[in-house]
């Protein structure tokens, strides 16, 4: 459209002013929060939108949406951002109407929840989709407790605003004894489209990483020596690649509130305050703080835990965590959540009146990958010999990571740039970027379920899953082949019991998510391993999780990154009875 040139008399200062002050206001009016979101909430629970009941409407629609000075399209629920609030009752059947408002497609996949895979909502895996003008009924009944979230599983509406929180009510006491209780849904929000974001990954895969080594670093001792820069550069790795998409292009959310903002939670000194933490991120896995006050986690994924004492704690996109923290003063404090490559952070304040706000520190030292997460942590290993490999990788210059016959189900090519030489098991390790902090951090060996696990038979099959990836090619995929290129089912019979081994051969980690199911964390913890949906996948590391294939159906199975899922880390799980096919 053509634009004409004013002469500079026509605009002066004071009408920009004016016109900058006008949009902001307008800006801050289509910004709009459901009630349980607002800064000031006294708690979840007394919302007067909270949805409950037999029936839920919900309607997916365009908005506008603003923070920290950005602005841009966004997909929200209910004309809100997040969605609306979803309080359940074990034990009840509810009914959720789901109307499209918008020009394509769409979905809702309420994660975590068991139920009938024909109500999942994943578009081509488990029911059509949502077409534009029409409205589909999910039906289901509810069979848990805990806190769980909903999102869309369409395009990547969820990376622009289409996600929101679920709590379920249990049908007896609830053994999480609180005061008082804040739903805290954490995200990242971009004005660039995520198609956008994922096409110039594509072209660069380190192209929002704007925390790359410097000479200054070299010279300073902070960052790799001369010799050891050498050798991560002949291996085209680089250190510092650890979010595909940063603080560079992101802003860190609590409730749809940055920094800035100042989303605060109310709590009378002595308290004891629940938080149900859900991480709804599009790219980000969040380390979650509150200086100065510890934390009691309670929960994860919605089942309760044995309760366990922790300073820090890193959330896998996906995965939820409830904490109880009883605070002692009247004064504010933080609650922070740090993107784990340290490219920036969201404070959120808990005070006991309005208008307080805590400190906002400062971002800590971005931290390095080493060995370890390529999966080379070895005593007096050698670096990678640099010649011979696999064809494709890295240009014709492959780490020789690995004998191919050491994952011989992994399909081989340009997709696959390395596999690792060594993986371990990690899952009592601290996670990245938190190895070397000073206070207290939750790993996975520190959880034990409250209750025992319910099915305790020893697996009678093992599974390997290869987490595969060409980083620099932005390429992802699960034993090397892309959900795309035509990749198997991954069939169980249903009631078998299966001890799944994920192996990351990448050198970022991965939150994996099952559909339909949760399954018991090998951890060592006897009859009460934590049961879970999502697990975040350290790099250069292994895992393993048993699986009662209990729920019959097809459910999908993949990378919790969104755009690793869209770019191939993906499969489909088929659960059949015995004699049928997959």
């Amino acid at each position: 459209m053509f634009m004409p040139i004013l002469p500079q008399s026509s605009i002066d200062r004071r009408s920009l002013i004016r016109g900058t002050a006008a949009l902001t206001g307008a800006l801050a009016l289509a910004r709009a929060f459901p009630a349980w979101a607002r800064s000031g909430t006294v708690g979840g629970t007394v919302a007067p939108d909270v949805l409950s009941g037999d029936l839920i409407r919900l309607t997916v629609g365009e908005s506008h949406f603003a923070t920290g000075g950005r602005s841009a399209h966004a997909v929200t629920v209910n004309g809100v951002l997040p969605a609306p609030l979803i309080r359940l009752k074990e034990g009840q059947n509810v009914r959720l109407a789901v109307t499209n408002r918008l020009k394509e497609d769409t979905s809702i996949h309420w994660h975590g929840l068991i139920l009938p895979f024909q109500m999942d909502g994943v578009p081509g895996v488990s029911f059509p989709g949502i077409r534009p003008g029409e409205t589909f009924t999910y039906e289901f009944p509810v069979r848990q407790a805990g806190t769980y979230w909903y999102h869309s599983h369409s395009g990547m509406q969820e990376a622009m605003g289409h996600y929101g929180p679920i709590v379920i009510d249990p049908a007896g006491p609830d053994p999480v004894r609180s005061d008082r209780e804040h739903v805290v849904v954490l995200s990242d929000w971009s004005p660039v489209h995520p198609h956008v974001l994922l096409k110039r990954l594509k072209q660069m895969g380190g192209y929002f990483n704007m925390q790359k080594q410097t000479l200054a670093g070299l010279l300073a001792g902070k960052d790799q020596s001369a010799k050891e820069r050498l050798q991560w550069g002949a291996m085209r790795m680089d250190p510092t690649d650890i979010s595909d998409v940063t603080g560079a292009t992101y802003s860190f959310l609590v409730n749809g509130h940055g920094t800035a903002e100042n989303w605060t939670g109310l709590f009378t000194p002595g308290e004891r305050v629940r938080f149900r933490i859900i991480n709804a991120s599009a790219m980000t896995n969040f380390n979650v703080r509150l200086p100065g006050l510890p934390m009691t986690v309670v929960q994860c994924d919605g089942q309760d835990v044995q309760p366990v004492d922790t300073d820090e704690f890193q959330i896998g996109i996906a995965e939820t965590y409830d904490v109880i923290v009883q605070p002692g003063e009247a004064k504010p404090y933080a609650l922070v959540a740090e993107a784990i490559d340290r490219s920036g952070l969201v404070r959120a304040t808990l005070a006991p009146r309005i208008g307080m706000a805590a400190e906002v520190p400062a971002l800590r030292e971005r931290p390095l990958l080493g060995m370890k997460d390529m999966g080379m942590d070895m005593p007096d290993m050698p670096m990678p010999d640099m010649h011979g490999g696999h064809d494709g990788a890295m240009g014709g210059h492959s780490m020789k990571m690995r004998d191919k016959s050491a994952a011989p189900q992994v399909k081989m090519g340009p997709g696959v740039a390395t596999l690792s030489p060594m993986p371990v098991d990690r899952i009592a390790d601290r996670p990245t970027g938190l190895e070397d902090v000073g206070h207290r951090v939750l790993t996975y060996a520190d959880l034990k379920s409250l209750t025992p696990n319910p099915d305790q038979r020893t697996p009678t099959r093992s599974l390997d899953i290869h987490l595969t990836a060409n980083m620099e090619r932005y390429m992802w995929s699960f034993d090397g082949v892309k959900l795309s290129d035509g990749a198997e089912p991954i069939a169980f019979r249903h009631g078998e019991r299966v001890r799944v081994t994920l192996i990351n051969d990448t050198m970022m980690p991965h939150p994996i998510h099952l559909h339909g199911h949760f399954f018991e964390l090998v951890t060592g913890a006897g009859g009460h391993h934590p049961r879970k949906h999502t697990v975040n996948v350290l790099p250069g590391g292994k895992l393993s999780f048993d699986l009662t294939a209990d729920a019959l159906g097809d459910w999908a199975f993949h990378c919790h990154m969104l755009m690793h899922m869209h770019s191939g880390m993906m499969r489909v799980v088929t659960v059949r009875h015995e004699g049928e096919g997959a």
